[in-house]
């Protein structure tokens, strides 16, 4: 039975006449159906291409589709108009994700609500999720949000089924990401259901050594080298599967893989899935489901089922498979892939048809060169400091390098104005300063010849002193009595006694009373010269040892300046001096290099790295260059990015 809703989910109508009706359920993958109609039935004015069908098989509710192409055959033979359909979740076909988006660190739950938040129309909601994983997931300009929907699982470890419970009752639909079931729910064997089985063993298409690359292109593409603990970039089958089967190499690209764990862990898978042959099992069988007098037989796509051969012997594999051709027609007639019947959307994405694939329109990058120059004066004390952003969405820093040169200090005036003030020094106390003790010594001048020097002639002039008063002065009495004698006396030799006489003369005692009347000087200086002679000489002087006591009491100092101007010299004046050495820094560690220049010097090891070891991105790096003297230098750090071009606006 089909019963055909519109686009609102009302019901339109039943398809009673309805035939050849088929459906094919596949493991993780959008399932398809079909149906015709006479093309006299009345019915087809009521279908609408995307109206939603709700199929049964035989009772047994099989699911929701919507329709697609209407196919009208009309010939000798038949009169028909045939409508192929597709399972609702096609309805995560008609959205996008327009331009970039990314989700980093977040659970699997949250991941896929996220996507599942860019309906237009909610059709759908997340339900159960077994999974906590935490992954790096990116995607750009994607057709569709299936495909990065069912991109979400698939660097898991483990397999995983999705479900789905699409019943009108359930509206909004609920989707599930779950742990593939490990239970059998039906069996398969001859005399019983089994009518033909197929075994194929394919290991053409066998990998042991998987060589995986991701995003990027030339040597900024992706790889595992950083992941793999062998730091090698190709992961290998267990030992015992390469003894069997050799080396057998593949490189496998996707590059929608941006993250290096994501692109380890899925490869991982699909080398477990690879390793080992192809082995695919077609059934065709009788549906037991629908004549069990039991009903506990049931064959569910991602279940799995026991194969009971007399050849083959019991084998318990997933059903990836299932499908009817003609659920009216032969209702019991059923075939099943079992096995590695198609790769599941999860692993192999880039092998499923376009629709159901993460769309592979990225912008890949490319790698640029950045060179960021600079001159400037710079001093110990002023360094000459380089900075430049690394800006978030750069993918790799392929290679970045620092050349310079020092160059003598460059001033570009030689004075500048100035208005006239005064300037109070501030006070200074007072101290007494001892020089340092000094030895005396003895010093002699040159020998100087002696001369004659004449003054010159002055004429002469009489002093008179001033009148004085005159008086009688009388002098003290020397002796009372004084007698002289004189004669010739007697026996002279040499004479003859003639004469013999002598004189006696007595001066009495007396005083003697001088009168001095009022008088004056006068003294006459007649015009003269003086003659001074200066014999031939020297000088010897002699210094003792000493020191020197220098008092200098609390004091300030007052200048001022008067209003002036000075003129300005413009030009280019370079000092003589240039430094001898010079210290490098970046980001504030201290390179081994210390040459007033250099070329090419690498800059990768000290520029500052996060908690993988990669270069910080979305900061400044910083570059100092410091002299040991004034300098002007000259510099060029070159940068070899390869960057993504996701910000910004077309201007």
């Amino acid at each position: 039975m089909l019963k055909l809703y519109n686009k609102q989910l009302q019901l339109k109508a039943y398809l009673e006449n309805a035939f050849k009706i088929s459906y094919t359920q596949q493991f993780n993958a959008i399932w398809t159906a079909a149906f015709s109609l006479p093309f006299d039935d009345p019915k087809n004015n009521e279908i609408k291409a995307l109206d939603f069908l709700e199929l049964f098989d035989n009772g047994k509710r099989i699911g929701m589709f919507r329709i697609i192409p209407i196919e009208t055959v009309k010939n000798e033979n038949e009169k028909t108009i045939t409508y192929k359909c597709e399972h609702v979740l096609a309805t995560l076909l008609s959205d996008v994700l327009f331009r970039y988006h990314q989700m980093s660190n977040y659970t699997t739950r949250e991941v896929l609500e996220y996507l599942l938040s860019q309906q237009e129309i909610k059709h759908w909601r997340l339900g159960k999720c077994d999974f906590v994983r935490y992954f790096h997931y990116s995607w750009e300009n994607e057709n569709t949000l299936l495909g990065p929907i069912f991109s979400v699982p698939k660097p898991f470890d483990e397999q995983y089924a999705w479900t789905w419970d699409d019943s009108i009752e359930n509206y909004p639909w609920t989707l599930n990401l779950e742990k593939a079931s490990t239970e059998i729910t039906g069996e398969i064997r001859h005399r019983k259901n089994l009518k033909g089985i197929k075994r194929t063993n394919d290991p053409t298409d066998i990998i042991t050594r998987l060589y995986l690359l991701g995003y990027g292109e030339g040597v900024n593409q992706l790889d595992i080298t950083k992941v793999n603990l062998t730091g090698l970039p190709y992961i290998e089958a267990p030992a015992h599967i390469i003894e069997e089967y050799g080396i057998q190499k593949y490189i496998w690209v996707d590059k929608r893989f941006e993250n290096a764990d994501m692109l380890f862990s899925s490869g991982q898978a699909f080398l477990n899935k690879k390793s080992t042959p192809k082995v695919m099992y077609a059934v065709e069988s009788s549906d037991y489901e629908l004549i069990d007098p039991y009903k506990v037989e049931k064959y569910e796509v991602g279940k799995l089922v026991r194969i009971d051969d007399d050849d083959l012997g019991i084998i318990d594999v997933r059903l990836m498979k299932k499908g009817k051709s003609d659920v009216t027609g032969r209702p019991l007639d059923m075939s099943l892939g079992i096995g590695d019947i198609l790769e599941d959307l999860g692993t192999t994405q880039a092998d499923i048809e376009k629709r159901q694939q993460i769309n592979e329109l990225y912008s890949q990058g490319a790698t640029n060169i950045d060179s960021r120059d600079f001159q400037d004066n710079c001093d110990p004390d002023h360094p000459a400091v380089i900075r430049f952003k690394i800006p978030d969405d750069v993918v790799n820093i392929n290679e970045m390098i620092l050349t310079f040169e020092t160059q003598k200090f460059r001033a570009y005036e030689r004075a500048i104005k100035g208005g006239g003030a005064v300037v109070s020094s501030t006070a200074a106390g007072g101290g007494l300063t001892q020089t340092s003790s000094s030895g005396g010594g003895s010093t002699q001048t040159s020998s100087s010849g002696g001369g004659s020097i004449q003054t010159s002639s002055t004429g002469g002039q009489s002093t008179v002193t001033s009148a004085g008063g005159g008086g009688a002065t009388v002098t003290s009495s020397s002796y009372v009595e004084q007698h002289l004698m004189s004669g010739v006396p007697q026996n002279s030799v040499g004479t003859e006694n003639w004469g013999y006489h002598m004189h006696e003369v007595v001066i009495p005692g007396h005083n003697h009373s001088v009168d001095i009347p009022s008088h004056t000087h006068s003294v006459s200086v007649p015009a003269h010269t003086h003659n001074l002679n200066i014999p031939s000489h020297t000088h010897d002087v002699t210094i003792p040892n000493h020191t020197h006591d220098i008092t200098i009491p609390p004091h300030k100092h007052d200048i001022t300046l008067p209003d002036h101007t000075h003129a300005i010299e413009f030009g280019i004046f370079e000092l003589n001096d240039t430094p001898s050495k010079v210290t490098i820094t970046v980001d504030g560690t201290t390179i081994p290099f210390d040459s007033t220049s250099g070329d090419n010097i690498n800059l990768v090891p000290y520029l500052t790295k996060d908690s993988s070891g990669n270069i910080q991105r979305g900061r400044y790096a910083e570059i100092k260059i410091t002299p040991d003297n004034l300098a002007r230098i000259n510099a060029t750090v070159t940068s070899r990015l390869f960057i993504q071009s996701r910000k910004g606006g077309k201007f």
